[in-house]
């Protein structure tokens, strides 16, 4: 049952949420979480992951490319093109 499922990670400025997609879009989605608090980051991300019991379920992930740059551990702050190498500003003029 779990695998007709994937799960699906957005904010905005406003909320970050987590919802079970179904695949095949037979059945309706289900929010299984909503902030207005967090910010999308890595630790809320992780803690996000650890309360839902991803690492029971394992279901697909699917999100923005912000989301998954930073479940990835991408740094998505300060450069233009996130990378999980770079570690520099790239905005910074020397």
């Amino acid at each position: 049952m779990t695998k007709q499922w994937r799960l699906f990670i957005d904010s905005s400025k406003r909320c970050l949420e987590a919802l079970l997609l179904h695949i095949g879009n037979e059945l309706a989605s289900i929010p299984i979480a909503y902030s207005i608090h967090l910010k999308e980051m890595y630790s809320t991300m992780k803690v996000l992951l650890q309360n839902i019991k991803y690492e029971e379920y394992q279901r697909l992930v699917c999100g923005d490319f912000k989301a998954i740059g930073i479940l990835l551990g991408q740094q998505t702050e300060y450069t233009k093109v996130p990378c999980f190498i770079c570690e520099w500003d790239s905005r910074t003029l020397e």
